[in-house]
């Protein structure tokens, strides 16, 4: 029995295949850096801008939290990271109503944030990798998961400021 045509046409399947593609990537990218390069190594990409690195996030985006002793620390990131995922996944199933930049926004921000969720879920941390800098000035490390909701976030809002395509009415 194959698939139907109509099933793959299906907005909301395209979307969220998307953002299984972006959670496998994500995986696949924690797995080798924790596999393969240990919280010493630092492998520079572009001398003065970009090194791969392995580190750990226990807190949210930048870092924020990460220090934090309060028990339920963990357990309230979950909560807000997976009502998060619950309602983007509803937003997502309401395809028919969102043009195609909303579409793609949402499944990166689905992606990236079940990624960046069931790493907290199973093991109470966020491995990053990504590190970028110009001389003393550097962006706290990042991972596919953590790229995927925000360049989903920016074509939301990217969505927000274009103006609206109104159909003209002919009598």
């Amino acid at each position: 029995m194959g698939v139907s045509p109509d099933f793959m046409a299906d907005p909301r399947v395209k979307a969220y295949a998307a953002a299984v593609a972006v959670f496998g990537l994500d995986r696949l990218t924690k797995w080798f850096i924790e596999r393969h390069v240990s919280f010493v190594d630092t492998y520079r990409v572009i001398p003065g801008f970009f090194d791969i690195i392995h580190s750990e996030n226990r807190g949210v985006a930048f870092g924020l939290f990460n220090e934090s002793t309060f028990e339920w620390r963990n357990t309230l990131l979950v909560t807000a990271a997976l009502t998060a995922v619950v309602a983007v996944s509803i937003l997502l199933w309401k395809a028919e109503r969102l043009d195609r930049l909303s579409l793609c926004g949402f499944a990166l921000v689905l992606g990236g944030a079940a990624g960046n969720v069931f790493d907290r879920m199973v093991w109470g941390r966020v491995t990053d990798f990504l590190l970028f800098y110009i001389g003393e000035y550097q962006w706290p490390a990042f991972n596919v998961a953590d790229s995927a909701i925000v360049v989903g976030s920016l074509l939301l809002v990217i969505h927000l400021f274009r103006p609206e395509r109104r159909t003209a009415h002919v009598s």
